[in-house]
């Protein structure tokens, strides 16, 4: 798997992430290890949790992994802090305090010293982002963070925090062909200050697979309690167009669909690496045969027209 700066630092990774959002739910400990060897093998380095995956199970699942089958320093491992509301001292959220705290449950479930890239989970605008940010910086003055990075940041919040520190290197938003809203204001934030962009849900939460063009399997996400409502959101009519032009391209090319989505994802300005999660070593290992994809250039330009989204005042002024 071929490799990429992150942003504009010195940490190179997959273009490629695993995301392990599903382990310690859907994914038990041992499927968990079949992907980590299946990612691995294929040359995939970044590997993407956060502290409330699973209630921190996800994070324990991960650390006994990297300490009985993975050797740490094969991955960079990132997680993001979602730090929780309470009736604590420190004042929750984004607080210096309970930033902190959670970096330390996150050392401690991961079994290890530090942390190769520190993500914020999201914005809070009821802590003082001078606050937040020092807290980013303690964290690797001394040493528990290697690199920090953002999540689900708009485009004012992600340029204005990179404005006032150095240390932000990359930035994880939803993007993929049915989800292109970023390109309005995060992108070009990102572009301007070197932050890597990460995107999540790179398959449209699933939708761009091709799984729904008929109806909804009754082993998807689409058909579970927990998960319809966040599939609902991308199974549109302007969804479908874009599927079905996705399957088109995928016939044309001899692949699937999947792997010509997340193709598509996965070249487009300022991305660094999509962070791909599955179920399974089988849904994987469909997302990893999209490093080998590269798309034609009539075919993306396709692609780019069906799923295009609308630009006017003020990102495109003058016109």
């Amino acid at each position: 798997m071929q490799k990429r700066q992150l942003g504009r630092s010195g940490l190179r990774v997959s273009r490629m992430a695993l995301g392990t959002m599903s382990w310690g739910r859907e994914t038990d400990p041992d499927e968990a290890a079949s992907q980590l060897v299946a990612f691995v093998d294929a040359g995939g380095t970044l590997v993407d949790t956060a502290d409330v995956y699973a209630d921190g199970e996800c994070e324990r699942i991960l650390g006994a992994l990297l300490t009985e089958l993975i050797p740490r320093d094969d991955v960079v491992l990132a997680t993001k802090a979602v730090a929780r509301r309470g009736d604590g001292p420190f004042g929750g959220g984004a607080s210096r305090g309970a930033l902190l705290s959670a970096l330390d449950g996150s050392l401690r479930r991961l079994g290890v010293d530090h942390i190769d890239l520190w993500q914020l989970h999201s914005w809070d605008g009821t802590v003082p982002l001078t606050e937040t940010l020092s807290a980013v910086e303690y964290a690797i003055t001394s040493g528990k963070v290697r690199y920090a990075g953002v999540s689900n940041y708009s485009g004012w919040q992600l340029a204005t925090a990179a404005s006032e520190s150095t240390c932000l290197v990359s930035a994880q938003a939803e993007y993929s062909l049915v989800e292109r809203r970023i390109e309005r204001e995060v992108v070009p934030a990102a572009g301007y200050h070197g932050v890597g962009l990460l995107p999540w849900a790179p398959l449209g939460r699933g939708v761009l697979t091709g799984k729904y063009r008929t109806g909804t399997p009754a082993d998807s996400r689409g058909a579970s309690a927990a998960y319809a409502g966040y599939v609902e959101q991308h199974r549109t009519e302007r969804a479908a167009r874009i599927v079905e032009a996705v399957a088109t391209a995928a016939d044309g090319l001899g692949t699937s669909p999947l792997a010509v989505a997340l193709a598509w994802v996965r070249d487009q300005p300022g991305v660094v690496a999509p962070v791909v999660g599955a179920r399974d070593t089988g849904q994987l290992t469909g997302s990893l045969a999209a490093e080998e994809i590269v798309l034609p250039s009539a075919i993306k330009a396709a692609l780019d027209d069906v799923s295009a989204i609308q630009f006017g005042y003020p990102e495109r002024w003058p016109k």
